[in-house]
């Protein structure tokens, strides 16, 4: 393969990222409604630590896990921080 096409399966992967990303938030403001309703924290630390474990579990490479939690500390942050947003608004 060439550089371009290289960068066009990157441009495509990017935009399958961006929609799951939305796609993760979306769902993440579902549980933050029923934790409100039920009087739940919107910090879990044991829940995180499980993913970040499973995560880990299953990374096949390149990225080392060390990378793999990172990602996914920064994903899981920005849930936090929209589920706490929208829950003032609610």
């Amino acid at each position: 393969m060439d550089i371009d096409t290289i960068r066009l399966k990157i441009n495509e992967l990017d935009a399958e990222l961006l929609r799951i990303f939305n796609e993760r938030a979306a769902l993440a403001l579902e549980i933050g409604h029923i934790k409100k309703k039920i009087g739940l924290p919107i910090y879990d630390p044991k829940r995180e630590k499980l993913i970040f474990e499973r995560m880990k579990e299953e990374n096949p490479g390149p990225l080392d896990n060390e990378a793999i939690v990172r990602l996914f500390e920064r994903v899981i942050d920005e849930s936090r921080s929209l589920e706490r947003a929208k829950s003032k608004g609610d």
